[in-house]
């Protein structure tokens, strides 16, 4: 399969499909597609459902097969970027939640639960992110621009709250507070902060849709109470 990513910061992306050749993604998230394309919609059970559920994903998704050569485009629900990533058996990925695009190949999406409890609730990112297994290709929506890092074995980067778009499975995640009353209090960064370490690639984004909807909530219009 080919693909490539059109439009910027307000990114679509297509992917040209051989025939026999399929691509998967959320319900919903198909944009356009040449005529021979056809759709098949999934659950894939019970469990896998309620785990898409949590996640913040549709509960079902839509394979899409090319009965011929065709054309097919899914675009981003928010300014910012579409990436791709390598999936294998020894190296799964891990995403925030709603993150998922797309993917082809022998991969699977299951939910990821922070191992610890504190990393969940205060790291910003959520106690359930997505996890992407298997062999194959995975598309993630990143909010505004992607920032990518290879951190070495034992290496750590500090991230503000839902900083984090991605990461390799073989990274962690944890949490770490704010040193200080006063910067904790009057710094502006809250009271924790997002501890990566690794060995493997993380994916920073540059615009977290949560911090922008604030940003936008200071200015409209609220009524009088």
């Amino acid at each position: 399969m080919k693909y490539e990513v059109k439009g910027g910061s307000l990114p679509v992306l297509i992917c040209q499909l051989e025939a026999g050749e399929q691509v998967v993604c959320e319900s919903g998230a198909m944009s356009w597609m040449d005529d021979g394309i056809e759709m098949q919609t999934e659950g894939g059970g019970i469990g896998k459902v309620f785990g898409r559920m949590l996640s913040g994903e549709a509960l079902f998704q839509n394979r899409y097969v090319a009965k011929q050569a065709g054309e097919i485009a899914f675009a981003s629900k928010f300014p910012g970027s579409i990436v791709a990533y390598e999936v294998t058996p020894d190296k799964p990925v891990i995403l925030q939640k709603t993150a998922y695009l797309a993917s082809c190949g022998n991969v699977e999406l299951s939910v990821y639960l922070q191992k610890k409890i504190g990393s969940g609730f205060f790291g910003g990112e959520g106690f359930i992110m997505q996890k992407v297994s298997g062999s194959g290709l995975v598309f993630a929506e990143i909010d505004g621009a992607a920032v990518d890092y290879v951190l070495q074995p034992g290496q750590r980067k500090i991230i503000d709250t839902g900083y984090l778009a991605v990461m390799d499975g073989t990274c962690s995640l944890d949490t770490q507070t704010v040193k200080g009353v006063k910067n904790a209090l009057l710094g502006g960064e809250g009271l924790f902060n997002t501890v990566l370490t690794g060995p493997g690639r993380i994916t920073l984004q540059t615009m977290p849709i949560s911090k922008t909807a604030l940003t936008l909530y200071g200015y409209m219009p609220h009524p009088s109470k």
